[in-house]
């Protein structure tokens, strides 16, 4: 049966994975930063990427994007290779340059998300604007859409990033530490927001991320990259003891507190600093 772009699977059909790797391994050539790898995703479903500062979850973005190839076995997005500018997967970059003195209004970087243009030269179409305004209303910012970028707060502008994401009603939606520099409120509104979109319209999302306990009441999936090897499964199959002391090698402790939050103990001293998760 064949599935729609952005709209979640009818009841009693599998969900295919629309990212698979077998035997992948991460790097550059003067070094390899995770190795003999495999990992599934597929349609609708939320995943948390979590590791050590260093560990290469930033570098799986890149392969995804088709940025930077895998050093040894194979990465299929949709059924394809990884290429640039593939408007199928939606990306939210850790960082934006956005300062004070930014004019342009939010649905204009909205609607970059379709054509990519240069900001100022290229006039809205009827069917951009409409598009551009559809993905400010999903992520609850229509009343942004005038609003220069420069104006905006931290959370503000990350729903501004977020539609420009999903302007194009991408399948993948890969987030890359969306929530640093967030209070926690605007960190709790902005990863409903995100599980809003992988329900109602069966994206498959993958968001980096330093500290996972607010992310534990969403998430289907953990990927937990660390000491150059992936663990990947379900948060309580990868967040064990068990589970992490095998990743790293050394003795690891996951306690869990009453409401479900885990801590992670004995990771500190393997890598010289502290590791969120």
């Amino acid at each position: 049966m064949a599935i729609s772009r952005g709209l979640p699977l009818e009841v009693g059909v599998a969900a295919p994975d629309l990212i698979v790797a077998k035997g992948v391994t991460s790097g550059y050539r003067e070094k390899v930063v995770w190795r003999d790898a495999d990992f599934a995703f597929g349609r609708g479903e939320f995943v948390a990427v979590i590791g050590p500062n260093g560990a290469g979850k930033t570098t799986l973005f890149r392969m995804l994007l088709g940025l930077q190839p895998a050093l040894a076995g194979s990465i299929r997005i949709l059924g394809a290779e990884p290429r640039r500018g593939n408007t199928r997967i939606g990306y939210v970059p850790q960082r934006h340059t956005i300062d004070s003195d930014t004019n342009i209004e939010a649905q204009e970087l909205v609607r970059l998300g379709l054509s990519g243009k240069r900001w100022g030269f290229n006039p809205f179409g009827r069917s951009d604007q409409r598009a551009a305004l559809d993905a400010l209303e999903a992520v609850g910012a229509t009343e942004l859409a005038r609003r220069p970028l420069g104006v905006l707060s931290g959370g503000e502008l990350q729903r501004i990033f977020l539609a420009e994401a999903l302007v194009s009603r991408p399948d993948i939606l890969l987030l890359d530490e969306p929530l640093s520099n967030l209070d926690i409120r605007r960190e709790t509104e902005l990863l409903h927001l995100v599980n809003d979109v992988v329900r109602r319209r069966g994206v498959t999302a993958l968001l980096i991320a330093h500290n996972i306990n607010p992310l534990l009441p969403h998430l289907d999936k953990v990927m937990y990259i660390a000491n150059g090897k992936v663990a990947t499964g379900t948060p309580g199959k990868v967040l064990t003891s068990e589970s992490l002391t095998s990743l790293y090698g050394i003795q690891v402790e996951v306690l869990r507190d009453p409401h479900g939050n885990v801590a992670i103990i004995g990771v500190e001293e393997h890598h010289g600093e502290g590791v969120d998760a």
